[in-house]
């Protein structure tokens, strides 16, 4: 068939499509307005309740002793073969088994997988890395640079650089979603998943577009869409909408510690510290609308009952476009968002069963 003929019927499918992103841009940055202005009276409001800290964060000039705990595991960092960039990673147990590979989510870093380190570390080879834009990682400020491709070339490069041809993945808010991607573009590096409270993006758009009350839960990414504004709200008052989030007594991380949660705020007071972190949720529309992918790695999925960002249907969704068979999903309870850190003890009871056979 004729190149221009083909080129002609395209045209309708083409412009309809083109179309529909206008208008899902178009309503993005309608709802990111509004997301701006609700976060804007908050944090205006912290800084009124607490003006001795001023309309910036403070910068910390030394990272908590927490973060150099050597029961944890070593510090490193390994340069990556695709992009050149430096990631940081801390690792424990070498030569004790297969490789487990922890990803984080926000506003997170490595230290985030602080009780699946110790537990691991006897059995596996256990590696949290600092994504890039976190932590000492390189973090370029380019939006373009926080693809979900570039990221998911990140992790191979990471399995590969550590000597290793495959391993178990261990992921949680958006390294599950790059956890999600890497098992469908990459799957003869991936032996098992573990997942916890992530959806894969195309899940999540098609649950989201039948379910308003999705959307509700997650406008915060709306806000994150537009540029510098977002890293200016989180930072006044020092910090204080990352400290809530991290530390209400409903929605966060339960018995987190002054240390604790400066061990994750260390990394971001720092000159350019929320920019990479960010720009992942700047590219979150960047491919709407996602077409609907088969997941077929073996995976144990983990999800609180009463998480506040992701909604219990996203667990019947995922199973929808599983191989029968591949996946074990539970879930927990009475918990929340932050499983790895509120209910470490549960969630080390289900890997264990699940990676029993790996260890026989």
């Amino acid at each position: 068939m004729p190149e221009l003929v083909v080129t002609a019927l395209l045209a309708p499918s083409r412009l309809s499509l083109k179309l529909l992103r206008a208008f899902m841009w178009s309503l993005v940055f309608s709802v990111a307005l509004v997301a701006a202005a609700v976060y804007g009276c908050i944090a205006f409001t912290h800084v009124l309740c607490r003006p001795r800290r001023g309309c910036c964060g403070r910068r910390r000039s030394a990272s908590p002793a927490c973060l150099s705990d050597p029961s944890l595991g070593e510090h490193g960092f390994l340069n990556l073969k695709s992009s050149g960039l430096r990631l940081h990673y801390v690792s424990a147990g070498q030569g004790n088994g297969p490789l487990m590979l922890f990803l984080h989510g926000f506003p997170e870093n490595w230290f985030s997988w602080r009780y699946q380190l110790r537990e691991f570390q006897s059995r596996f080879h256990v590696v949290a890395v600092d994504l890039r834009g976190y932590g000492p990682s390189d973090a370029p400020r380019d939006v373009d640079c926080y693809t979900v491709d570039l990221l998911l070339v990140d992790i191979k490069d990471v399995i590969l650089g550590l000597g290793y041809s495959k391993c178990v993945l261990v992921a949680h808010d958006w390294g599950a979603l790059l956890a999600w991607h890497f098992s469908i573009y990459y799957p003869s590096l991936v032996e098992r998943m573990v997942v916890v409270s992530g959806a894969p993006m195309s899940v999540y758009q098609d649950y989201s577009l039948h379910h308003i009350s999705q959307f509700f839960r997650s406008h915060y990414m709306f806000l994150f869409q537009l540029p510098w504004l977002p890293e200016k709200l989180l930072s006044m008052s020092d910090f204080q909408i990352l400290k809530t989030t991290l530390t209400h007594h409903k929605t966060g991380i339960p018995r987190l510690t002054p240390n604790e949660l400066e061990a994750f705020l260390y990394n971001f007071s720092q000159p350019g510290g929320l920019i990479g972190p960010l720009n992942y949720y700047r590219n979150l529309f960047r491919n709407f609308p996602l077409e609907p992918q088969e997941l077929a790695t073996p995976t144990l999925l983990l999800w609180g009952e009463k998480d506040t960002y992701l909604e219990q249907g996203l667990v019947e969704a995922i199973s929808s476009r599983f191989v029968p068979g591949r996946l074990e999903a539970h879930i927990l309870p009475g918990m929340g968002h932050w499983i790895p850190q509120s209910n470490p003890q549960e969630m080390h009871q289900y890997m264990w069963v699940f990676l029993q056979d790996l260890l026989d």
